[in-house]
């Protein structure tokens, strides 16, 4: 019976198709405008937002700040600038918008007039993020680069200019860490700034030898100011080696300066402070252990007055992302991802109570208006893009707002993913997406492209999708597209989760295998004979641990994968991970990074495989792709190591992606379509 209701969902979308429609191509996934941060207006009639454009040709992606009814009505661009503008924040009176833009001191802090010219106001070397304002509008709080010894701008030029002078660029290290994600150690720190309206002075508020905010995990935005303006809270480590600790910690601080006060205690990691609009409490992002950067998110309430604080989503067995206060203090609304959709909910601060607002598709980027009674969010599914809907939270009525990717999707031949669930290797459900290619014929069979995300502690997103691979734009070569959530992946629940530390390669990996058998059983137009399974970061290791286990697969494709368990260990940054992990280092549980290591199994190595890596990706080092493929031809295996001496640990650059769209597209050819 399931198996008959899976064929006729999938003839019913064959018939749905649009008529004379085309394939999606590459140029197509940027050649739509994206949109991003909407921010009502503090009289609630408007809302400003971003829209990002890409010119293909320039390989450049441009941002202006746009502004619409809140009926999306009127919308147009709001500042016209002939430079980047992004980040809008209205001051809490609407007299003035602060906004980011680049020139030849990089991005630093604007202000316009509401309907006047924008003025910039600062001019730092170390460049400007995230300005938020204080609600007497008078300040804004920023945070920018600055060497370590400098306390003041033209410290820091100076300082540039020594290090550009200097013909020696070695650098001398004593500590962990002394390279991150992509970047080396340059003397450099965030620390936190503060931009005086009325003064049109700026100066900076913290110093204390630390990222403050903290650079290293952290939130989405890990500093606010108190309601009165008086006070700070921001997030910052002060472990001595920060490479083992995720101990994020809270400081609150006067306005003025002066020596921090922590006031958080836990061993794992705080962050995301966000004062209550009364300014009775800071709401904040917790998790409990120490050493663990995928614990659970709890979302904790702190009471300014007494130093209690209450944990808001204790029986809330998801983990909790962006949030963002009501006005009047009563709820806090946040993300929180369950069954691959990004949802939308609220949790009353008195009784604890949580609800579930908006579970239909995947969504971000909510704000709410000042009245508190509407939401506006970004929603996604796998065959649309997102845009930017009306949340009307009594009613309950979700209207859409803009139609930027109208036309682009009226064109388009795309379907919607199909759900599916099926038993796992120990009884629980596993969830996955399956998508079909253009002009889809049931009668027929095709090869699959079987998608592995990374983490581990991550998940399938049932949006238009630009991790790693598109769905829409791989399944239009020609290929049915499975995502399968194994044991490890968010969303499911704490237990769930957890499963993968420790197990790398056993129970995850049994769950993808029994959902490539659930798929050949229920899909009879999957080609068991042509498939391959594609990962990146996390999935990249698994498709290398695929290689060692079995040969059910044509070919395999592995994005910035781990080869070795023990070199990968010495050679990433975030120690806290691999020791979390794998339950110890190379010396205290060898066994266990032994076991769990691709490398251990290459005498197995005998399906095809195609190794893609950056040079600057220190999270997984690109030595681990170079003894993949070494190990791949030693063993006589047929294979390909695509190399960017410019990338890290993803591909950001857009004539890089493409390239590396077409040589996938290339070897997942040879090797299923003969």
């Amino acid at each position: 019976m399931i198996r008959l209701m899976h064929i006729i969902i999938l003839v019913l979308l064959t018939i749905s198709s649009p008529i004379n429609a085309e394939s999606i191509i590459f140029n197509d996934l940027y050649s739509y405008p994206r949109i991003s941060d909407p921010q009502f207006s503090p009289n609630g009639k408007q809302i400003a937002f971003v829209v990002s454009a890409t010119d293909l040709d320039s390989n450049i992606t441009g941002d202006g700040i746009w502004i619409m009814n809140i009926d999306g009505g009127g919308a147009h661009r709001l500042i016209e600038h002939d430079k980047d503008a992004w980040h809008p924040r209205w001051s809490h009176d609407g007299s003035y918008m602060a906004f980011l833009s680049s020139d030849e001191d990089g991005s630093q802090l604007w202000l316009t007039p509401y309907g006047g010219e924008p003025r910039k106001v600062t001019s730092l070397w170390g460049e400007v993020s995230g300005p938020e304002w204080s609600q007497s509008g008078d300040k804004l709080i920023f945070y920018s680069r600055v060497y370590r010894e400098c306390i003041a701008d033209n410290c820091n030029r100076a300082k540039a200019q020594e290090d550009e002078d200097n013909p020696v660029k070695a650098g001398l290290y004593d500590r962990l860490l002394f390279r991150h994600y992509n970047g080396w150690d340059d003397g450099t720190q965030n620390q936190l700034f503060i931009y005086d309206v009325s003064g049109d002075s700026v100066y900076q508020l913290t110093s204390a030898g630390y990222e403050a905010p903290t650079n290293i995990l952290g939130g989405y935005t890990d500093y606010a100011l108190s309601p009165d303006g008086r006070e700070v809270c921001y997030a910052m480590n002060t472990d001595s080696v920060p490479a083992l600790s995720t101990d994020n910690n809270l400081y609150i601080q006067s306005i003025e300066g002066g020596k921090p006060e922590c006031i958080t205690q836990n061993t794992g990691q705080d962050n995301n402070p966000l004062y209550s609009p009364d300014g009775k409490y800071i709401a904040y992002i917790s998790q409990a252990r120490a050493g663990y950067e995928s614990d659970q998110n709890e979302l904790v309430l702190y009471n300014r007055a007494d130093g209690n604080r209450i944990i808001l989503t204790k029986n809330f067995d998801r983990t909790v992302g962006y949030f963002l206060w009501g006005p009047k203090s009563e709820y806090i609304y946040f993300q929180a991802i369950e069954h691959g959709f990004n949802k939308i909910w609220r949790v009353d601060i008195k009784n604890l109570n949580i609800e579930c607002l908006l579970d239909d598709a995947v969504y971000k980027y909510p704000a709410i208006s000042p009245d508190g009674k509407k939401l506006a969010v970004a929603r996604s599914l796998s065959d649309q893009p997102y845009e930017f809907y009306l949340y009307d939270i009594g009613t309950r009525k979700l209207d859409r707002l803009t139609f930027f990717t109208k036309e682009w999707r009226d064109r388009l031949d795309l379907y919607r993913a199909d759900e599916f669930w099926f038993q796992g290797f120990n009884g629980d459900s596993i969830h996955g997406f399956l998508t079909l290619p253009p002009d889809f014929d049931p009668a027929q069979k095709y090869p699959l492209a079987f998608l592995i995300h990374g983490g581990p502690q991550w998940c399938w997103l049932g949006n238009f999708n630009y991790y790693g691979w598109n769905t829409q734009l791989t399944a239009a070569q020609g290929y049915v597209v499975a995502q399968v959530d194994p044991h490890g992946s968010v969303g499911y629940g704490l237990e769930f989760k957890e499963y993968v530390s420790g197990n790398w390669g056993r129970g995850d990996y049994e769950d993808l295998m029994l959902g490539i058998d659930y798929l050949i059983k229920n899909y009879p137009f999957i080609d068991s004979t042509r498939m391959a399974a594609l990962g990146r970061s996390y999935g990249g290791y698994m498709t290398n641990w695929i290689n060692g286990h079995t040969d059910r697969f044509k070919c395999l494709i592995t994005i910035d994968g781990i080869f070795s368990q023990v070199s990968n260990y010495y050679s990433t940054e975030e120690l806290w991970f691999p020791e979390w992990e794998f339950k110890g280092t190379p010396w205290t549980n060898r066994d266990e990074y032994i076991r769990s290591s691709p490398s251990t199994y290459v005498e197995n190595f005998k399906t095809p495989a195609m190794i893609i890596h950056g040079q600057k990706d220190y999270r997984v080092d690109v030595s681990e792709a170079f003894q993949m493929y070494t190990a791949l031809q030693r063993r006589g295996v047929p294979s390909q190591l695509l190399y960017f001496p410019d990338e890290g640990h993803s591909i950001r650059k857009i004539q890089n992606h493409r390239y590396v769209y077409e040589k996938q597209f290339e070897w997942l050819a040879r090797w299923l379509k003969k």
